[in-house]
């Protein structure tokens, strides 16, 4: 008499790092490319003058777990792979101006100095500080939020006040919205901030 061994199918592997979720986050994300997160621009599929941006950072991150700098982190750190790898943070962004903000934290610039013609992204590097675009600081704010909610990791109440205000100026569009959508069928949750409707002011 045989036994017949019913075997279920494989799931599919979710990511266990950083490293595994950066094919998936182009090839679901943006499998036709998309807009850059600073400039607004368009940019091709493989587009080799992008990469990935951290909205919250990930030296912020090493530094709040006390875990070392990013490799020891990967190294060392369960949990500070799983926020390495949370897609909600994770936007497009061209590389040299995903080296220029570095890890300064987002706020207002008095006055108007972009960092090139056609790209309102403003940059002050004695005070340390980045302003990016009107239509980007929602998106930003609410990866920012979901961060600091979801991992508690802290923020200033100034900064979260800053980022609260963007929220309510530039809520979620229908891109945004598929996007989270999507993260969540890929990664098993949703950012609460994206489903959520901004008060008026």
């Amino acid at each position: 008499m045989f036994l017949l061994l019913l075997i279920p199918p494989l799931a599919a592997a979710e990511p266990r790092n950083y490293l595994d979720t950066i094919p998936i986050f182009w090839h679901e994300l943006y499998p036709k490319g998309g807009e850059g997160l600073y400039c607004g621009d368009h940019f091709a599929a493989r587009d080799r003058d992008y990469n990935i941006e951290h909205v919250f950072p990930m030296s912020w991150v090493g530094r709040e777990l006390r875990c070392g700098d990013r490799d020891a982190c990967r190294r060392s750190s369960r949990r500070f792979n799983q926020i390495e790898s949370d897609m909600h943070n994770m936007y497009p962004a061209r590389k040299d101006l995903n080296r220029q903000r570095g890890a300064y934290p987002y706020r207002e610039i008095a006055g108007e100095h972009w960092v090139e013609p056609g790209c309102d992204l403003e940059i002050d590097y004695r005070k340390r500080v980045v302003e990016p675009r009107p239509s980007a600081r929602g998106n930003i704010a609410r990866a920012m939020l979901y961060m600091a909610d979801h991992y508690q990791l802290p923020i200033y109440e100034r900064q979260r006040q800053m980022l609260l205000g963007w929220h309510r100026d530039d809520p979620p569009d229908d891109e945004e919205r598929w996007r989270n959508r999507r993260i969540g069928e890929i990664q098993g949750n949703t950012n609460s901030w994206v489903e959520s409707v901004p008060p008026n002011r």
